[in-house]
């Protein structure tokens, strides 16, 4: 949450001729509600179920660019599929920056309203090292703040096996820019 998915993946995207997909997108679209309201009118634990499936509905597409929501990765085999099916990256980003993003939002996430600074940054902290272990687990790792689009698209590019869906998964020590 708060490190730049969206924007990045349009970036990216757009560098690479390809399209762009966002799986929050693709469920407001899908179900006639934002994500925002669907938090408040259901549950969370519907709302990953259903995410969940939005994001199998990406299996079949070529040449995209798929931005998930910040906890996607966390659930059901969600992590597991994505390596499976494509390239994954973590944007690692420090806990002040997810913080300054989210307060400054225009578009307020469903799980951060209402939060003071204080009980946000409590927020970010808990989820962030709670999420880090799937994070971990994607095929490529970039530092979000001030992220150098030509070194993504460098590090992607010059190695196919990291494009292979069936290379193995790098260790996280092998991964760069490794550091908060």
């Amino acid at each position: 949450m708060g490190a730049g998915k969206s924007t990045t993946a349009r970036r990216l995207a757009n560098r690479l001729g390809w399209e762009v997909v966002d799986t929050d997108d693709m469920f407001e679209a899908k179900y006639k509600i934002s994500v925002c309201d669907f938090f408040h009118k259901y549950d969370e634990p519907l709302y990953r179920k259903l995410e969940s499936e939005v994001l199998k509905e990406t299996e079949n597409m070529e040449n995209v660019v798929v931005a998930t929501g910040g906890g996607t990765a966390c659930f059901f085999d969600n992590m597991e599929w994505m390596n499976a099916h494509g390239t994954t990256v973590f944007l690692r980003i420090s806990e002040k920056a997810v913080v300054d993003r989210l307060v400054h939002a225009k578009r307020k996430r469903p799980l951060a309203i209402g939060k003071t600074e204080e009980e946000l940054t409590e927020f970010v902290q808990r989820h962030y090292n709670e999420r880090l272990p799937f994070y971990e687990q994607a095929r490529l790792t970039v530092k979000a703040e001030n992220l150098d689009l030509d070194d993504l698209v460098n590090q992607l590019i010059p190695r196919p096996e990291v494009l292979s869906p069936q290379s193995p998964v790098p260790s996280p020590s092998s991964n760069i820019n490794n550091n908060p």
